[in-house]
């Protein structure tokens, strides 16, 4: 390479460096790698094909990965970290209007003449419904296809009514097929222990549902469903042993916890999740259901919380807002560590919503839920005990 730019200070990109094998039968180029990026010893760098030492110190090397967790801690140490976030959809839509529509219009033959356009609606509705991915590779893949549809119809003879005209989200399926995704919505308030969580995903952000249901039984038992990673679990069993031991303030009979077991589930059982940032939804769904209370409308929350009640702030807040406000979220429950966050967000993406930033579970309980009790509540009665019970 060095031979190629024909300079001594070039930049050099590695790409996929955590694709790099280890102790394979040509050697280890991982332990080659840490003698070429490390700048305290790479000044010295001796090249044993050409038998010379040269100065690699004045080179900057760039080097991308899909994932931290493949690159020994060693090699990982001398680089710094750049964390790059996917695109929200908000950006995809510039990126395709300004950069992947022309582009494909001209590798498929088309010109500005023939007055092909996407309204905004529709980039949005092929980006949600016909793409999941942090990139914009599917998303091209997926214009390209649009195009091609439309010169096969004109190269057949067929009615061109895409000419000169505007493609809308009602046009999609008849070009692409039906959706492949969909996303969640907000499901109302109708039900005692569910409640909306926002979660970061690779592709974005998104809602999800945290579930709680009792049923009689010895009690004592916490069942949790939905294919729940290690983190995940331990805020469930934090946020149950919150709830218990203030079940005085919330008016819970303590000994519904001995006569009532407790199931908590995360729909979409097939995709693993795992993080703190469910732990005040957590918290909230098994307040309302033990209370039988509404949870405020249109109200989704994100936060970690600790087993003395402190919230937490959490990441990936920009990409958890706007999954919020796609869903029809009006109210967010977040950290107060968390305010530097919402300030930092450019504010046409904020119209609309209304912050609540907590410090502890009690404020996140006192705010969510309602006075209300939902229609059919569950009679959480529990039984008195005999005279030989007790004294048993």
């Amino acid at each position: 390479s060095l031979i190629k730019v024909g300079c001594g200070n070039p930049v050099l990109i590695l790409d996929e460096i955590d694709k790099v094998s280890q102790n394979n039968y040509n050697g280890d180029p991982q332990s080659a790698l840490l003698e070429v990026l490390d700048p305290e010893q790479n000044n010295t760098f001796h090249d044993n094909y050409l038998d010379i030492d040269y100065d690699l110190s004045k080179i900057l090397f760039i080097a991308t990965a899909n994932s931290l967790s493949t690159i020994p801690g060693p090699l990982l140490d001398r680089m710094e970290i750049i964390e790059v976030g996917g695109y929200i959809t908000e950006e995809k839509i510039e990126i395709a209007r300004r950069h992947l529509i022309p582009k494909e219009m001209t590798e498929n033959g088309f010109t500005k003449e023939d007055g092909l356009r996407f309204t905004p609606a529709a980039l949005e509705f092929l980006i949600e419904r016909y793409t999941r991915e942090s990139g914009v590779r599917q998303l091209e893949k997926q214009i390209g296809k649009i195009f091609r549809k439309i010169a096969f119809q004109i190269a057949r003879g067929d009615d061109a009514p895409y000419l000169h005209n505007s493609i809308k989200p009602s046009d999609m399926e008849s070009l692409l097929g039906k959706p492949l995704f969909s996303r969640d919505k907000y499901q109302g308030n109708r039900y005692a222990g569910v409640v909306t969580g926002l979660a970061w995903t690779s592709v974005g952000g998104e809602i999800l549902f945290i579930e709680t249901s009792l049923s009689r039984g010895k009690g004592a038992k916490l069942t949790l469903t939905g294919n729940l990673g290690d983190v995940m679990k331990e805020s469930a069993v934090l946020a149950l042993e919150y709830i218990k031991a203030h079940a005085d303030r919330l008016g819970i009979d303590y000994r519904i916890f001995d006569e009532w077991n407790i199931h908590i589930h995360v729909p979409e059982g097939a995709v693993p999740k795992d993080g703190p940032s469910a732990g005040i939804t957590i918290a909230t769904s098994l307040a309302s259901a033990l209370t039988q209370r509404k949870v405020r409308p249109h109200l989704a929350m994100t936060g970690e919380i600790t087993l003395r009640g402190r919230v937490l702030p959490v990441g990936g807040i920009k990409e958890k807002i706007l999954a919020a406000k796609r869903a029809g979220i009006t109210d967010i429950l977040i950290s107060e560590e968390n305010r530097k966050d919402i300030e930092e967000i450019p504010e046409r993406y904020l119209t609309g919503l209304a912050f609540h930033f907590v410090e502890n579970v009690q404020e996140v309980l006192d705010f969510a839920l309602l006075k209300e009790k939902v229609a059919g509540a569950v009679n959480l009665s529990v039984m008195e005990k005999t005279p030989s019970e007790k004294t048993a």
